[in-house]
């Protein structure tokens, strides 16, 4: 297995990104040219043999029977609630605090997404919050359909609370896992935590190809078979005919070669952002809000290592000074967006999301990342509070 790269400590010449790509395609190039190599020799650009490779280890991974590649995380929500039927008239209660990508998708399927409160400590989906959601919806002549929780930053929702809730009312769950891939709870890992599970392979992701990508994770063949064919114009197979509406939806070969690639040391690196999450913990205990740290039955796969500061901006400007990146993830929560202006009843409770959107704060996180550039951005941070 190819060994994480070694780094010179961090100096303030140094500057630490975000997010450091090229450090790991320093790491696996020599690999992932070997496989598009020979994606360029077979010339089955669309739905070649390594988008099969990729799909049976993506599943032995998860421990799931189906594994579909797609085109993208937000590709792979459309489908799913394609596949489940969602429409016009429906509505899909989604997190208040997340993406923009997670309440697009439901109108760009007709229905409405209904704006939900999450947890101040996990920032996810709070369970006790589904309750009043359906009943709002109710009120507004819409039907739920679907619960559609985010695994955040990369931590799985409480998928044991959140089911527990959504069968009170008869709801299925849709996991939005664009960021957790790799990580687990003590009822599997993520891809097996839900009826349907929808994953990204954005770049910057966990488990990142050089372009855009996605997943579509299930044990239910029905939803397979619907997945698979709204990924290919609704057609069965070869044939040409039309059995469901669909898209356009299928993961090139040539990334799901670099996703096999990267996919050969993924539990390495997984490992290895949990170390770096550990040291940010030690250091920074005390200092500011944490996020919850792993534990026996629950492992993040560490997408994001977000905390809370007061002064926020003040903060992140402070690190830039020094060449930290940083990002806010996110700085409007989705009821504020204007694109879903509208869709609000007035009678929602988004106080956490609200809190969130002005202290939230995203460190340098990766695989390549030394010890000594944690410690550094720990000690610079520290220094701004």
């Amino acid at each position: 297995m190819t060994a994480i790269l070694a780094r010179v400590p961090a100096t303030e010449s140094q500057p630490i990104p975000l997010f450091d790509l090229k450090r790991q395609q320093t790491r696996l190039r020599h690999d992932i040219d070997r496989r598009i190599a020979r994606v360029l020799d077979h010339g089955q650009f669309i739905l070649g043999p390594e988008v099969t490779e990729l799909e049976t280890e993506l599943a032995a991974f998860a421990g799931v029977k189906h594994s579909i590649g797609v085109s993208s995380g937000r590709d792979a929500l459309i489908m799913a609630l394609m596949a489940m039927g969602v429409g016009p008239g429906d509505a899909v209660l989604v997190p208040a605090f997340t993406f923009s990508a997670t309440a697009a998708v439901v109108i760009s399927v007709g229905a409405t997404p209904v704006f939900v409160d999450v947890d101040i400590v996990t920032y996810n989906m709070d369970a006790d919050a589904i309750g009043p959601a359906v009943a709002d919806a109710k009120s507004r002549g819409l039907t739920p359909r679907a619960v559609m929780p985010v695994d955040l930053f990369g931590r799985p929702a409480d998928y044991v609370a959140l089911k527990a809730a959504a069968d009170e009312h008869g709801l299925p769950l849709i996991a939005d896992a664009a960021q957790s891939f790799g990580a687990s709870t003590a009822g599997g890992r993520v891809g097996a935590l839900a009826p349907i599970t929808c994953v990204s392979f954005y770049p910057t992701k966990p488990l990142g190809a050089f372009g855009d990508g996605g997943g579509i994770l299930t044990d239910d063949d029905d939803l397979a078979s619907a997945v698979r064919q709204i990924r290919t114009h609704g057609r069965q197979g070869d044939g040409d005919e039309a059995m469901r509406i669909g898209m356009t939806g299928r993961l090139d070969t040539i990334q799901a070669a670099i996703l096999l690639s990267k996919l050969s040391v993924f539990k390495a690196e997984l490992n290895r952002r949990a170390e770096i999450a550990a040291i940010y913990d030690s250091r920074l205990e005390g200092v500011c809000g944490l996020p919850p740290v792993d534990v026996a039955e629950t492992r993040s796969a560490w997408a994001l290592y977000t905390i809370r500061v007061p002064d926020r901006d003040r903060v992140r400007a402070a690190l830039a000074s020094r060449d930290i990146g940083t990002a806010l993830f996110y700085r409007v929560p989705l009821h504020r967006h204007p694109a879903f202006k509208g869709l609000l009843s007035g009678n929602e409770r988004l106080d956490v999301a609200e809190r969130l959107s002005n202290e939230v704060l995203s460190l340098p996180m990766g695989p390549d990342l030394t010890d000594e550039e944690a410690d550094f951005v720990a000690d610079a941070l520290i220094a701004s509070l």
